[in-house]
């Protein structure tokens, strides 16, 4: 066991006989010395990540590799002062699928282009796909933020929390590249009135006339279960997981008023961002305000798996061979556009591996 797993309290979990006195734990793979965004791993082990653009990255997407970070998947196509016509600008979401292509959420924001979905083909070495997200689908002060893989329907589910009010959820097609705007301005995807305080201190972003602001985020954590059936989201500020099938989702024959009508509250959830899910349906997550990793269980109760000041806003998580579960973390609250423009984060932050309750599918 690590250093860092070994200095932090490790809690039980006693959800039902199976699990009893369980230790749950995780174990630090690497310490980085940039912000990662989000994770994944290929099924045939590589680990890949976003930076994340808060902390203005060299390159937008790496791969940890022998013990250090290269640019993903080249330096034309990840570095941020790359000329190249077509590159990278600031990647969050990323996933991977069965066949060896990693998808890359691209939100645009750092250079003011369009959002766009990249998928790059680890086993040839070259671009699959390239879809760009325009308007309507990801309307001026979209943030593109997560997205669940569906290779059985061959479509991507992407969350958005844009500006609160107006947050939604993108469905693309992955045949075809088409793109519509679903469930905007649910209930399921809009922000609840609840503040985000990490270590006694709130989150806070400071408008450009000075005045410190309390944001609610709308909805960011997205997954899909291993039988693409059930896909499972909810607001990053909000104290609700819900789900909807894909069927339904990608069904263009539903009125938005039919749509609305098939989603379903599934569970409580703590403050949160990226999440996953293993074979059983357990649900990982990062618990942001109590510096913890829990799971939602089959009986839908939330409970922490771990617990320690240094999961400091666990952002992101990705199964990989053999049911290993990573994790990072890159304390998001102490950067300066959480901060209230006030830069207090520092390395090391952290690729984690997680003790999962079960195996997962590599790259979701």
């Amino acid at each position: 066991m690590s250093h860092l797993a070994k200095s932090c309290a490790v809690l039980l979990l006693t959800t039902a006989a199976a699990f009893a006195d369980t230790n749950s734990h995780f174990n630090v793979v690497a310490d980085l010395d940039t912000g990662p965004g989000n994770v994944t791993a290929t099924a045939s082990g590589r680990i890949i990540m976003s930076q994340h653009q808060f902390y203005q990255p060299q390159y937008s997407v790496v791969e940890y590799k022998g013990q250090t970070l290269v640019p993903f998947p080249n330096r034309e196509w990840s570095a941020t002062d790359s000329t190249a016509e077509v590159k990278l600008d600031s990647v969050l979401g990323i996933r991977s699928d069965p066949n060896g292509i990693v998808w890359m959420l691209d939100n645009g924001m750092r250079g003011g282009v369009t959002p766009k979905l990249v998928g790059w083909n680890t086993k040839t070495d070259k671009l699959q796909r390239l879809i760009y997200l325009p308007t309507p689908a990801a309307p001026k002060g979209a943030f593109v933020n997560d997205f669940a893989l569906d290779t059985a329907h061959n479509h991507a589910f992407i969350s958005d929390p844009a500006g609160g009010s107006n947050a939604g959820l993108i469905v693309v097609n992955l045949y075809t590249g088409a793109a519509r705007r679903v469930l905007e301005g649910h209930v399921s995807v809009l922000p609840e009135n609840v503040d985000l305080v990490i270590d006694k201190a709130p989150i806070q972003v400071k408008t450009p006339a000075g005045d410190l602001i309390r944001p609610h985020i709308g909805v960011n954590p997205i997954t899909e279960d291993l039988n693409n059936e059930w896909v499972y989201y909810g607001p990053m500020h909000g104290l609700s997981l819900y789900r909807i099938k894909a069927s339904d989702l990608i069904d263009e024959t539903l009125t938005a008023q039919l749509l609305a009508g098939r989603v379903q509250r599934y569970s409580d959830k703590p403050i949160s961002d990226g999440i996953s899910i293993d074979k059983n349906n357990n649900i990982y997550l990062g618990d942001l305000a109590n510096n913890a990793i829990g799971v939602i269980s089959t009986d839908r109760r939330y409970r922490q798996l771990a617990q320690c000041p240094r999961l400091s806003w666990v952002d992101s998580f990705s199964f990989g061979p053999e049911g290993r579960l990573y994790a990072v973390v890159n304390r998001l609250h102490r950067s300066a556009t959480l901060n209230g423009g006030d830069a207090q984060s520092k390395p090391p932050y952290y690729l984690l591996q997680v003790k999962a309750l079960a195996e997962g599918l590599p790259g979701r």
